[in-house]
């Protein structure tokens, strides 16, 4: 895979750098595709991630927000018992998987049903940071009376 530089990024955006760091870690960084998921938009304002979850229990299941980042993890209460397999395509592996939230959305609930964990978002972007109609006036001066 070809490197890109950014460098020229971080000079001409401004308070961006986090962004621009994601991008790096995106094109760069090793990512792990176990336990492989899903993610859904459902429409402008809800999302939907699907991890699959195999043979974990409920309790063995972690998720945590912190600083707009998603965490999800999987650890095994009992190891995993000694077997000769012929064939383990299933993976019995502790998991953590780190999604970026962008800024308002909110993880509305979680759910695991038949060996998927399903997480909903939803962005809510609060009335005082909504574009708002201005109206324009008849260009009016108010005196202002000294006393």
């Amino acid at each position: 895979m070809s490197r890109f530089d950014l460098s020229p990024l971080y000079r001409s955006a401004i308070g961006f750098d986090r962004l621009v760091g994601d991008l790096e870690h995106l094109l760069h960084g090793k990512s792990s595709e176990q336990p492989p998921y899903n993610i859904e938009k459902q429409d402008d304002d809800r999302y939907l991630i699907t991890v699959a979850v195999a043979g974990f229990a409920e309790s063995e299941l972690e998720l945590s927000v912190e600083q707009n980042t998603l965490l999800v993890k999987g650890k095994r209460e009992q190891p995993a018992r000694e077997s000769r397999y012929l064939y383990q395509g299933i993976s019995e592996r502790d998991f953590e998987l780190k999604f970026r939230l962008a800024d308002h959305v909110q993880v509305k609930d979680a759910k695991l049903e038949h060996g998927l964990l399903r997480i909903s978002l939803l962005r809510e972007v609060p009335e005082a940071l909504k574009p708002r109609r201005i109206e324009i006036g008849e260009g009016r001066v108010l005196e202002h009376k000294d006393k």
